[in-house]
């Protein structure tokens, strides 16, 4: 048993497992037809909701975030391999001192899931369309229809140039450097970003894929590799880069583009990009 394991009151006068909250893991695969499926437990008739289908989860311990909490829950009820699910994103659900997470990744196979737990008495991949056929746990209903529309990764595309014109930093002088001092600022993203804009989706906390795009005399920057941080250096124009990117970008994902250029923005949103300014990033690096 972990330290977490054990009930806890809420603001809102419930009991709740987990002393220290919880989280679950949803996770989906979309198969090259464009479905999506979502991998589900059906709880243990013994447990709590037995009988019912939901996430896979349980309760957090005192020294782990969220994501690390929700995927060792997964990998002890059954045999998904932690290793291969991609996290896209967390949504809360706070009920004032005490708080369920969901955990939101894809995985890039179907793979066959098996219990590996008594309290999972099976695990099976559904259409997502057909989830509120089966009878699922309350708590999961509850939550099914906002980390539903969640189950998308998002691409975060830095038209570099731009954003580096916007920093006060002495760019002007050494652009190259400059290109590089943001590519290693964006590393801070790796623990997630909070507040995206427009809604784009349900989330508290989103794991983009990055992508930097360098153009001219600061082409060199993309040869230094950073991990997590996807580089592109230009051929020519950094715009057209940055468009062609979004439209020859993964059906599966969403792309936000980062950039204060008219021109650019209103090409991208020709293309299907949602686009925010400089300043949301930077406030976040």
């Amino acid at each position: 048993m972990g330290d977490g394991d054990g009930w806890a009151s809420c603001g809102l006068g419930h009991t709740h497992w987990g002393r220290f909250g919880a989280a679950g893991l949803l996770a989906y695969h979309r198969d090259s037809a464009g479905q999506v499926w979502v991998l589900l437990q059906q709880r243990a008739w013994w447990g709590l909701g037995g009988g019912t289908w939901g996430m896979f989860g349980g309760a957090l311990h005192s020294h782990e975030d969220v994501v690390t909490g929700a995927l060792r829950e997964t990998a002890e009820e059954c045999t998904l391999d932690p290793g291969t699910v991609s996290v896209h994103g967390t949504s809360v659900e706070d009920h004032g001192g005490w708080s369920f997470t969901s955990v939101v990744g894809s995985l890039p196979e179907r793979a066959p899931v098996l219990p590996a737990s008594r309290e999972t008495r099976r695990a099976e991949w559904v259409r997502a369309e057909e989830v509120t056929d089966r009878k699922l746990f309350e708590p999961f209903a509850r939550c099914w229809p906002r980390v539903r529309d969640a189950m998308q990764g998002l691409v975060l595309i830095v038209d570099a140039a731009n954003v580096v014109g916007a920093r006060a930093d002495g760019w002007w002088k050494d652009r190259a450097g400059a290109n590089a001092r943001l590519r290693d600022d964006l590393k801070r993203l790796d623990g997630g970003v909070n507040g995206l804009p427009y809604g784009l989706f349900p989330y508290d906390r989103c794991f983009p894929e990055v992508v930097l795009v360098v153009e001219g005399a600061a082409r060199g920057v993309a040869d230094e590799p950073v991990d997590g941080l996807r580089l592109v250096a230009a051929p020519g124009s950094g715009d057209d880069t940055i468009v062609d990117l979004v439209r020859q970008g993964d059906p599966g994902k969403a792309h936000l583009v980062v950039t204060a250029d008219r021109e650019l923005r209103a090409r991208c949103e020709e293309a299907g990009a949602a686009i925010t300014g400089p300043r949301w990033l930077l406030e976040r690096l």
